[in-house]
């Protein structure tokens, strides 16, 4: 099968909603019905839906569920839950499993979707945890969560398969793997075997070396080229397609100007054909862009591309915090809402059902 090539949907929020437009990876509330094919270097000329191939159409309209049971019509907000000491901007704050899962069942209460849980910090310059730490971190605090009948879906953020593996029997649903199968060689096997969804994060190099002058080309071809790459290293693995999620890595082994890039032109990654992961929250760039030193107050600005990863059509947006994420969602989405779907109208109303 060849590869995809890079053509960016772009996309609409107007209403009332363009005749003919399509929605953007079965979203209920973004259209597209112009695109744009990239090339390295070169912008292209936008063209009409109907002049890409019946293939491109569909790979940028269908539906792409992310796990049984959520939705896949609407943004799901995935909630990082750091089990570390020296995360960028949360390590240290939970104690223990109790703490733990404390703070989940908070997130799930204000209506996290998905919970993430990490037990190594990739920021900048973070050293290696080994495996033993890392899984004596995440899998009582998984148990725990199970043990407690918190039935969010868990993803297990990790580039170690063992790590993943010992999560996964503990009760995780799917693997957030930062290095996208490339840190752990082991890592393709177990997550075929387990049949799960895993995560494919874009990064350059590891946490001690990523930020060392990144440069690229063309950021937003070159990263879309080695996500397609890293998706045939994982069917070729065995890994089914549909369970494959892209993540484009915000801050890993990008500068400013590449982070704001890649957020420009989102809804490219649409084109891979598989659910689209957006983690940005409380990173570097938005407090550069802000003027907020304190990671921790960068909460304004990561619910701004929150919200600007919503209107690209992604899938999944993952954030520290959740309430005032999931409210900003609830109101986008009336207000991008048409017809039946507006609130009211005996659909469902933004921020129940457990959801964004």
């Amino acid at each position: 099968m060849s590869a995809p090539r890079p053509v960016r949907p772009i996309p609409r929020t107007d209403l009332p909603r363009a005749p003919g437009a399509l929605p953007l990876a079965g979203s209920a509330h973004v259209r597209w019905d112009m695109a744009e094919p990239l090339s390295p270097g070169a912008r292209g000329r936008p063209v009409a839906a109907a002049d890409l191939t019946a293939a491109e159409r569909e790979r940028l309209s269908v539906p792409r569920p992310v796990l049984p049971g959520l939705p896949a019509d609407r943004p799901l907000v995935m909630g990082i839950l750091n089990i570390t000491p020296d995360s960028f901007s949360d390590g240290g704050r939970l104690a223990g499993v109790a703490d733990a899962v404390a703070q989940a069942r908070a997130m799930v209460a204000a209506g996290a979707d998905i919970l993430d849980v990490g037990g190594e910090s990739t920021r900048p310059g973070a050293a290696e945890v080994p495996v033993a730490e890392e899984a004596a971190r995440v899998v009582p605090v998984i148990r725990a969560l199970r043990a407690e009948g918190i039935a969010a879906p868990v993803s297990i953020d990790t580039r170690k398969a063992a790590v993943a593996a010992a999560a996964l029997e503990a009760g995780a649903d799917m693997v957030n793997d930062v290095s996208a199968l490339g840190w752990d060689a082991d890592m393709a096997r177990v997550v075929a075997k387990a049949g799960v969804p895993v995560c494919l994060v874009h990064a350059r190099g590891t946490p001690q070396t990523m930020q060392d002058d990144p440069r690229y080309d063309d950021v937003v071809c070159e990263v879309f080229a080695a996500l397609a790459q890293r998706m045939a290293h994982a069917t070729g693995c065995g890994i089914a397609p549909e369970r494959l999620i892209c993540d484009p890595g915000i801050g890993f082994g990008k500068t400013l100007a590449h982070n704001l890039a890649l957020l420009r032109d989102l809804s490219v990654f649409h084109a891979l054909g598989v659910p689209l992961l957006l983690g940005a929250s409380r990173k570097r760039f938005i407090g550069t862009l802000s003027g907020v030193d304190e990671a921790g107050a960068r909460v304004h600005g990561s619910v701004a591309v929150a919200l600007h990863a919503a209107g690209q059509g992604a899938q999944i947006v993952r954030v520290h915090d959740v309430a005032a994420t999931v409210q900003a969602l609830a109101l986008w989405r009336a207000l991008t809402a048409a017809g039946a779907e507006a609130p009211g109208t005996g659909a469902e109303a933004p921020g129940t059902g457990g959801g964004a």
